[in-house]
């Protein structure tokens, strides 16, 4: 789905402020609030609007610790590790790759103790044949999208 400037700007504006109102919405981009709204059912309804997650800081929750682990799986078993995995509280995200992996598991621990026992359940599902597993030292670079945005609303 392809956006324009103003779905780009009002993007901008919920990633700065997510909890920002539809009315705050349309004052500070100068637009009308039915705008506002149908821009926002419409992004929602395409499916690149998905919600307003809290952005949580899981070291705070006590889970200091993030690995990512490259999975070698068993062919066409794909779904079904991703199942198993999905069952793994500490499991963060689970992504299909191509190269050496099949899967990329981000996880987060408590220690490098609790980093074992979730490697240990990982190894058990069925159909995981190997894995290869690095701890995250910093992250210089989180997970964004604004500049992403800031260059449609830019026009570029």
């Amino acid at each position: 789905m392809e956006i324009d400037r103003l779905d780009a700007r009002l993007l901008l504006l919920l990633t700065d402020e997510p909890r920002l109102g539809v009315l705050e919405c349309s004052r500070r981009l100068g637009v009308a609030r039915g705008t506002v709204q149908a821009r926002m059912d419409r992004l929602e309804q395409r499916g690149l609007l998905k919600g307003f997650p809290p952005d949580l800081d899981l070291a705070a929750m006590g889970y200091g610790l993030t690995a990512f682990a490259v999975l070698e799986i068993a062919q066409g078993r794909r779904g079904e590790v991703a199942d198993r995995l999905a069952a793994i509280d500490e499991v963060c995200e689970v992504h299909a790759t191509t190269g050496e992996g099949d899967l990329l598991v981000r996880m987060v621990a408590r220690s490098n103790a609790d980093l074992q026992r979730v490697i240990d359940e990982v190894v058990d599902v069925q159909w995981v044949r190997r894995t290869s597993t690095s701890i995250a030292l910093s992250t210089p670079v989180p997970p964004r999208v604004r500049p992403l945005l800031r260059r449609v609303a830019e026009g570029g």
